[in-house]
């Protein structure tokens, strides 16, 4: 699902709610509106970065900047909602993760510069010109690069060998599953192995995309980077540990709360970066005028106690090149 598609979804579900909060009338700071996809409490270390990374610039809650912040508890379709009542506080910028809430804000506001953190392909769904040149009112960071599956799926095989039939666990909601099954399927055939794509659509749908794992034999399983996959990320370690399935996440909270093993982008490190963004827009830039940046930091851990629980056992020369062992 594309720009188009997903707009005609988002147009749909902002006609159905209200408002919500009335306009702001006077201020004397300015005003950074924040939409996290996450809950607040599983966006609470980004929250922190990003806030790390404005006492760096000088900027200090309630003395010289003001916040308003949502959260969507994973649940995309809650984002147009949550769009429309920051856009009515007329905020001075608006901070975001995903191409999926940039796209949200863009349907109520062609004002309000955004800087995303998180984003995927902001030129194919038409929220940047070009990462060089955005042009619009969105800019940021990406959380993917192209060669990203490429370098997972090498690192499951180490961690696996010989493994010919891969599980890929999808939000079918998120406009950006396109773009991350297309990357992970050219990975594939490359190297000549069979994927069992499975999409959800909620966190009621988890359970039988593990049965058809296990029906279809799989020798692992990808989980999509996706904020509903993330929220739900408890449960799906225990799905994993109890069918026995080797699993490769893309962000290192999935390995944290029980997970395998990750390869992907320091989401965390994007928001402390992002504050950058807004302090050069709050200071006069425009955002099509910043260029889209690329992730810097990419990070490798390994859940040795989950291995274990398991039975797979996770050679020493894989583990040293580990950022981070949890045992």
């Amino acid at each position: 699902m594309k720009r188009r598609q997903f707009l005609t979804l988002l147009g749909g579900a902002a006609a159905a709610w209200p408002l919500g909060v009335g306009a702001q009338t006077l201020r004397h700071r300015p005003l950074v509106g924040s939409l996290q996809v996450q809950s607040l409490s599983g966006s609470a270390r980004y929250a922190s970065e990003f806030l790390r990374g404005m006492a760096e610039l000088g900027y200090v809650e309630g003395r010289n900047i003001d916040f308003e912040r949502r959260y969507a508890a994973g649940d995309l379709r809650r984002l147009p909602a949550l769009a429309n009542e920051l856009v009515n506080l007329k905020p001075d910028v608006i901070l975001t993760t995903t191409s999926a809430a940039a796209l949200a804000f863009t349907q109520v506001t062609q004002s309000i510069p955004i800087v995303a953190t998180a984003m995927v392909d902001p030129v194919g769904f038409g929220l940047a010109a070009s990462e060089a040149r955005p042009g619009g009112q969105v800019t940021g960071i990406l959380i993917s690069l192209d060669a990203l599956p490429g370098k997972q799926l090498a690192l499951a095989l180490e961690i696996v060998p010989g493994a010919a039939k891969v599980g890929v666990l999808l939000n079918g909601l998120n406009p950006t599953t396109a773009v991350y099954r297309a990357g992970i399927e050219a990975a594939a055939a490359n190297l000549q192995i069979k994927l069992v794509p499975v999409e959800v659509r909620g966190s009621d749908d988890l359970d039988a995309a593990f049965e058809k794992f296990l029906h279809e034999k799989v020798d692992l399983v990808f989980v999509a980077q996706d904020s509903l996959l993330l929220s739900e990320r408890a449960r799906l370690a225990t799905l994993a540990i109890a069918a026995r399935l080797p699993t490769m996440y893309g962000l290192r909270e999935h390995v944290e709360a029980g997970g395998l093993v990750c390869y992907g982008i320091n989401v965390a490190e994007n928001f402390r970066r992002g504050a950058t963004f807004v302090d050069k827009i709050l200071k006069g830039a425009k955002a099509g005028d910043l260029p889209i940046e690329l992730p810097v930091r990419l990070d490798l851990l390994v859940n040795l106690k989950t291995a274990k629980s398991i039975g797979l056992a996770i050679s020493e020369s894989f583990l040293v090149r580990a950022d981070e062992v949890i045992e």
